[in-house]
């Protein structure tokens, strides 16, 4: 008895120090709950992100979302995905421009990337894994590059 208790009690401690853990670090990237795509490596996720996988393998259309171009959860993104400045991939959009692919449409927070993601079939996009919440569903998460952070003490302002 004495064993099976303290084994539930190791049990129940592993479960909430990963889930601090989980909440705290990284960049979590979600999909609407009832999307197709239920795991991702990064080179897909890269491809998704510059318009070059625009489909699933059974067709639905992938709705990849960004934040705007100044926001540091865009950055630490980039940085993370590409290896690049969000900034640093206009000369590659300009370029796809000419051949009529758009970049991803851009929301205002991690709020607005919530609810977007929520309300759009085939969207995939981006907040920090403590943002993470019933209306979407978490694919993977990616590490912080180094130097970044994002509290989640605070609620965001939409």
């Amino acid at each position: 008895m004495r064993i099976a208790l303290h084994s539930l009690c190791v049990g129940l401690l592993l479960v909430v120090l990963q889930a601090h853990a989980r909440a705290d670090d990284g960049l979590a990237v979600i999909v609407p709950p009832g999307h197709v795509l239920t795991t991702l490596d990064a080179p897909t996720l890269a491809a998704i992100f510059r318009r070059k996988l625009r489909v699933t393998a059974d067709g639905q259309a992938l709705v990849p979302v960004n934040l705007r171009l100044t926001n540091p959860l865009r950055t630490a993104f980039s940085l993370t995905v590409f290896g690049l400045e969000p900034a640093a991939m206009e000369t590659y959009w300009n370029e796809r421009y000419f051949h009529g692919v758009q970049p991803p449409p851009v929301v205002s927070s991690a709020e607005a990337m919530l609810r977007f993601v929520a309300a759009t079939d085939g969207a995939i996009g981006y907040v920090p894994a403590c943002r993470v919440d019933p209306r979407v569903r978490q694919l993977m998460t990616l590490p912080l590059p180094a130097g970044f952070s994002f509290g989640c003490d605070t609620p965001e302002r939409p």
